[in-house]
């Protein structure tokens, strides 16, 4: 199943959900937490039992899909049928996959709510609910829908909930519907922020492009995932990026759903090499092989920050984490260095000669690598042909300058974002470091 050795959450949730435990697990993205929770929903499913089971909740679609893709993947050989229910799918086509019976749920809450109004789908049979991310439905407005689908839930079952961080509305949501839930906390430091190489670049407002494109250009990113603030932006980065030549869509909320699916399959399969997304768009998703995240914008909150840049350096694997901030900006990125405990290395604006060096000896090395290769037959007499006619240096400067290639020489405005300002007086305890005080039946966090 692609499994070597269990990650931290998954070694300390498993044994206690196999005993029947509540469990409160407190994990970012990237840490194995879907296996966690995925493993016992398995060996606690009757696959001969042809009703709704196990119930997860998810903040996004993207999520949801996966979730229940990771669910009858590990399940292969256990018979056990997971359905993604959500919204932005004709609701017909899952009136008819719910006649398949599957014993798993893995739903957002707006469009489950319209199924049980609708009686197509029943929690009569519930035995497991597992809430992922509880932060950020609690951050999308999910709460009173999520309260209302476990008032349906029968009482007699086993409840995890999965959440980067436990805030006060999160405790209060398990005081009323977890019985003595066991807490599960893992670190910082075993999550995924060592495995990233942290930078950042001051940079003013008006020539972040500019020091964006010659950042690529030297990094040269294998898959990159750059985020910004508003759709606007998002709309107007990726537009700017494609007309310099690089492989790079957009994604945001208010496409359809048949628009973010084109854009992923696309980023997935390697046809598109830089993904600029939201921070909406981009919860829930987990795509392997993400090498680099850019924070065009920097992110507004320390858990914006620790969600974005944990799109990389993921089970174990290295990334590399750049985050653009204007001069005004400073403040709150002191913030979120105070807050993560870590200070992000000052990187100098690379000038436009570096770059276009650094795109010559890329091409250098493909035409080296060709070389030693030697699957080039097929290309010889067009290059005796081009020999006649020029001579040899000229030829492969020319070739050199094909494949490094060079940006359209046009100038592109984006339309300018306000600085964010760090709140005076704000502090943001770093992750984990919940002061010991009493709060009904969970005295460790406050």
């Amino acid at each position: 199943m692609g499994f070597e050795t269990p990650t931290p959450i998954q070694q300390e949730t498993i044994p206690i959900a196999l005993e029947g435990k509540d469990i409160i697990g407190k994990a970012q993205t990237g840490t194995g937490k879907t296996a966690a929770f995925a493993i016992p929903i398995l060996e606690k499913t009757n696959s001969a039992v042809n009703r709704i089971q196990v119930l997860v909740l998810t903040p996004t679609r993207e999520l949801a899909i996966q979730v229940s893709e990771e669910i009858n993947r590990i399940g292969k050989y256990n018979n056990v049928r997971s359905l993604p229910i959500y919204g932005g799918q004709e609701i017909t086509r899952q009136f008819r996959s719910l006649r398949n019976n599957p014993q798993v749920i893995v739903a957002t809450p707006g469009r489950l709510l319209d199924h049980m109004e609708r009686r197509t789908i029943l929690l009569s049979h519930i035995h497991m609910v597992v809430l992922d991310e509880a932060d950020e439905m609690l951050n999308m407005g999910f709460f009173e829908d999520v309260e209302k689908i476990l008032e349906n839930c029968p009482k007699e079952r086993q409840t995890f909930m999965f959440s980067a961080t436990i805030k006060r509305e999160i405790l209060n949501l398990a005081n009323k519907f977890m019985i003595n839930p066991q807490i599960i906390e893992i670190k910082p430091h075993e999550v995924t922020l060592p495995e990233i190489r942290q930078f950042y670049y001051e940079v003013p407002e008006k020539i972040k492009l500019d020091v964006l494109c010659r950042v690529l250009d030297i990094q040269n990113p294998d898959l990159a995932l750059i985020f910004g603030r508003t759709k606007r932006r998002v709309d107007e980065l990726a537009d700017a990026l494609q007309k310099r030549g690089y492989l790079a869509e957009g994604i945001h909320g208010d496409m359809s759903q048949k628009q973010r699916e084109i854009v992923m399959g696309k980023f997935r399969n390697g046809s598109v090499e830089i993904l600029v997304a939201t921070d909406v768009a981009a919860r829930g998703l987990d795509i392997t092989g993400v090498t680099h995240v850019y924070n065009f914008d920097i992110p507004q909150d320390v858990d914006g920050y620790v969600h974005r840049i944990g799109r990389t350096g993921r089970a174990g694997r290295s990334g590399i984490a750049a985050t653009f901030v204007e001069p005004r900006e400073r403040g709150h990125l002191r913030t979120i260095e105070h807050a993560i405990g870590t200070r992000l290395i000052r990187q100098s604006i690379p000038t436009f000669q570096e770059a276009q060096k650094e795109k010559i000896r890329w091409a250098v090395t493909r035409i080296t690598s060709t070389l030693e290769e030697g699957r080039f037959q097929e290309f010889q007499n067009a290059a005796e042909q081009m020999l006649n006619d020029h001579d040899s240096i000229t030829l492969l400067a020319a070739a050199l300058k094909t494949i490094a290639g060079e940006q359209p020489d046009q100038d592109i405005k984006l339309t300018e974002e306000p600085p964010l300002r760090s709140r005076k007086g704000f502090k943001q305890r770093p992750p984990g470091s919940f002061q010991h005080r009493g709060h009904g039946k969970f005295g460790k966090y406050r």
